[in-house]
């Protein structure tokens, strides 16, 4: 990947629906070359997908909450089940397996408290093998990025 892709990978995270003609243009090349870089970029897997990015605010999901979870159980079947149930809450944004203190981390969002409480219950009930789950909530959200920092 050279100067050249890093730059319009960076144009494209920042709006995935500009033309290729002003990519093009801002990268110095014309449209085709262009497009064959973007197609490429998209078979290698860099570009996974183009997605639409909401204000999570302005479609009533206004609690963000960080779910730590511990398990006691770390064999291989266990961790396929687990992430194949965790895949299948809507409510899960990301979930990472962890090192240190904690197994596993969530990041949750929800309409309220009350809506929190009930994805919290479903999460204790579904999923075997957790030994403790402790959750944090968001007061303020300082800063949110989908933005890779590509320095070309």
């Amino acid at each position: 990947m050279d100067k050249t892709d890093k730059t319009i990978l960076k144009i494209l995270q920042q709006d995935s629906t500009i033309a290729v003609q002003s990519i093009a243009d801002t990268v110095n090349l014309s449209v085709t070359p262009c497009w064959k870089r973007i197609k490429r970029l998209e078979e290698k897997g860099i570009i996974q997908k183009r997605v639409a990015l909401l204000d999570r605010h302005k479609v009533d999901l206004g609690v963000s909450v960080f779910v730590h979870l511990k398990t006691q159980r770390h064999d291989e079947n266990w961790l396929m089940a687990f992430a194949d149930k965790i895949r299948q809450f809507d409510e899960v944004m990301e979930c990472y397996r962890m090192a240190g203190e904690w197994d596993y981390l969530l990041r949750v969002v929800a309409r309220d408290i009350t809506a929190f409480d009930h994805f919290y219950k479903k999460l204790i009930s579904q999923v075997e093998g957790l030994s403790d789950v402790s959750s944090s909530f968001a007061m303020e959200e300082v800063k949110y990025s989908t933005q890779l920092p590509l320095n070309p």
